[in-house]
């Protein structure tokens, strides 16, 4: 539990401010990954792959074709629905607070009025919710490996690296004040030393996930201190799109995709061959310069390199 962001539970969260119909739209997705960019993949690290032997031993990656997976989902329909539920009562709140916004799915409301506190009693349910839909998916995983290997998931070294947030609004202190730090499509990437991290990290700073694509491989990173002064204490938490869904589904068929990995030692699973081609690698953008950037920029330190081996797309 130490190695999950607050322990896998955020305080504050109050189910009374949650729509049934959220509920109902995700009690019963727990342990699936979702469509879209979610993915479940198997990955390695060779010994060239590491870059700081000593921080990566820390989190217990020591390359030599170590085999990690890396899980990337979150709380389904019902943190979609606790969303979709309070732009609406966002929408009608603006008016009384004379706010305005270009795109409705900006709508917001001030953190301390009513509309603003019961939104963050429901997301951090949401956040709850994810956390507890790794739990169930990382159980699932230790069950698959120990039924190919016969093998205890112990015996097989299956444990956790880190489980982080990457779509959350949370209250933290800075030296200049208290602020709530809104992190959409980022992670936390706290530095050494801070009080906020496990003692087994907090001398080698917050492990940072950074996923790429399924062709190309993701990073493992931890966070420094010039983060906290620079971004809040925040990084970017994948490559991030270089074109729409609809251009790449244009440029390459699902089933031509899945065959040419296959060739390349990639192995993937997908729902929908449509929704494979959505994710094709040339559709992000090179994930060893993002990461290359906020390593000179001070912000995150690179770890390891991850490559592919086998990918479940949602």
């Amino acid at each position: 539990m130490e190695r999950i962001e607050d322990r896998g539970c955020l305080q504050g969260a109050d189910p009374s401010h949650v729509t049934d119909y959220a509920v109902e739209r995700g009690i019963n997705q727990l342990g699936t990954l979702g469509s879209g960019n979610h993915y479940l993949e198997v990955q390695v690290v060779s010994d060239k792959g590491i870059f700081d032997r000593t921080t990566a031993a820390a989190m217990g990656v020591t390359g030599r074709d170590q085999i990690l997976i890396m899980v990337h989902c979150g709380s389904r329909g019902f943190g979609h629905q606790v969303a979709s539920d309070y732009l609406k009562v966002f929408e009608k709140a603006m008016r009384r607070y004379g706010i305005s916004v270009k795109d409705q799915q900006l709508a917001c409301a001030p953190f301390r009025s009513p509309e603003g506190q019961d939104y963050f009693a429901a997301m951090n349910c949401a956040a709850n919710t994810a956390f507890a839909n790794r739990q169930v998916i990382t159980h699932q995983i230790r069950e698959a490996f120990e039924a190919v290997f016969g093998e205890s998931a112990h015996r097989l070294g299956m444990h956790l690296v880190y489980d982080v947030a990457h779509n959350i609004a949370k209250v933290e202190r800075y030296p200049d004040g208290e602020w709530l730090v809104h992190r959409k499509g980022a992670t936390r990437a706290f530095g050494p030393g801070s009080p906020d991290l496990p003692d087994c990290y907090r001398a080698i700073g917050q492990p940072v996930i950074c996923g790429g694509s399924m062709e190309t491989g993701s990073y493992l990173l931890v966070g420094m201190d010039r983060a906290r002064q620079d971004t809040f204490g925040s990084t970017m938490h994948g490559s991030g799109r270089t074109m729409s869904r609809a251009q790449a589904k244009r440029t390459v068929r699902g089933d031509q995709l899945q065959r040419d990995m296959k060739q390349r030692g990639i192995l993937v699973k997908a729902v929908s061959m449509s929704g494979l081609a959505e994710e094709a690698g040339f559709a992000y953008k090179n994930i060893s310069d993002v990461v290359e950037t906020v390593d000179r920029a001070g912000i995150t330190k690179k770890v390891a390199e991850l490559k592919p081996i086998g990918n479940i797309k949602g």
